[in-house]
């Protein structure tokens, strides 16, 4: 079975580019299969529902919804859902209270792959090992 991946940003270049951070990279022989992409908040909450993702990247900053809302609202939903939001320089307040509103982490833009593939490992493992 598929690591399921949600990527939410309103730059269609950074969907892709995380997309291809994902691309062929596995976690425990399963791989990442980017399931869905959204380019605001409203339509984050939609495919989180329609997808139930493993991972969901989230951007702040993003029009009609923000990601805090979006993530507030999936929260609502899961209260487990492991969500990493993407956010840019000085933007601290905001990552505080994401983190606070129950992402898992965040990533700050603009990013090496490595980075973002290192911080969804980690929250894959320590989930992993809660559930065992």
């Amino acid at each position: 079975m598929a690591i399921k991946v949600l990527i939410v940003d309103d730059a269609m270049f950074m969907r892709n580019m995380i997309g291809d951070i994902f691309e062929g990279k596995k976690f425990d022989d399963q791989e990442f299969k980017v399931v869905a992409e959204a380019e605001n908040g409203i339509e984050a909450v939609e495919k989180f529902r329609e997808h139930d993702p493993d991972i969901v990247t989230m951007d702040i900053v993003m029009p009609e919804m923000t990601g805090i809302e979006a993530l507030k609202e999936i929260m609502k939903i899961d209260n487990n859902a492991n969500v990493v939001m993407c956010s840019a320089l000085g933007q601290d307040s905001l990552v505080m209270e994401a983190l606070d509103s129950g992402a898992k982490d965040f990533i700050v833009k603009p990013f090496q792959p490595e980075k973002v593939l290192d911080v969804v490992l980690r929250i894959l493992k320590e989930r992993k090992d809660s559930d065992s």
